[in-house]
This record gives C-alpha cells, sequence and structure tokens, in this order.
C-alpha cells in the first residue's frame, strides 16, 4: 500500500457496510486491514458459514460478500460498474471511495443477510 492511497476511507466505509451484520452474527476479527464475520450456522465440515469479510490487500481494498455465491440469483440487476468491480464469485475489489457503487453493495448485503435468514443459517 502506497502512502496516497485511499484504502483506509475505503476500508472503512466497507467496514460501515458489513458491522451491523457483524453485530449480530459472530465477528472473528476486526482491526486496521480485516473485518470478518461468520454465521452461527455450522457446516458438515464442521466450520461455520461464512458471511462476509474486508481486507486490505496490496492493491486494492477487498469486499466479500458469501450469499452471493450461495444465492447467485442475488446478483441479478447488480449494474455493470459493480459487476466490473467483481473477481471470483462472491469479492468485489475497489481502490477508492465510490458513495454509488458502496450503496448498491449495501442493497446487496441486506439481500444476502436476508437470504440467510430465509434459510436459517443465521
Amino acid at each position: 500500500m502506497t502512502p496516497d492511497t485511499d484504502f483506509p476511507e475505503v476500508f472503512s466505509r466497507l467496514v460501515a457496510i458489513m458491522r451491523p451484520y457483524g453485530e449480530k452474527l459472530i465477528c472473528t476479527r476486526d482491526d486496521e486491514t480485516e473485518y470478518y464475520v461468520n454465521t452461527r450456522h455450522i457446516m458438515k465440515n464442521k466450520k461455520p458459514l461464512f458471511f462476509g469479510a474486508v481486507q486490505i490487500r496490496k492493491n486494492y481494498v477487498s469486499y466479500h460478500l458469501m450469499p452471493v455465491y450461495v444465492f447467485p440469483d442475488l446478483l441479478e440487476g447488480q449494474s455493470p460498474q459493480l459487476e466490473k468491480r467483481m473477481q471470483g464469485k462472491s469479492c468485489f475489489n475497489f481502490t477508492a471511495v465510490d458513495s454509488s457503487l458502496f450503496a448498491e453493495l449495501k442493497r446487496l448485503t441486506e439481500k444476502g443477510f436476508r437470504a440467510y435468514e430465509d434459510q436459517r443459517y443465521v
């Protein structure tokens, strides 16, 4: 991370989206580079079901949202701009604050939490 990056602000804004779910579920890590949230639902491998995380990486800040992996239909109707931020099936990467994409990500996270609730994962 270079000193002129916006990564701490990006991280802070993305954690603000994830934090309400960490307060309802199990936050396993909350520090200056990572915020990690699991559910109480234990899977067949005897590990908790992952909900989401925010992590500062070398070249971007990652927002992981496992409900979109479990329920890909949650991504229907997402903007092309948010889709461009996707890496893999459940990760979105940012290098700068983007209020409109963060608002969309907030709505997507809410939908993901409701989908987990519907399946009794939370």
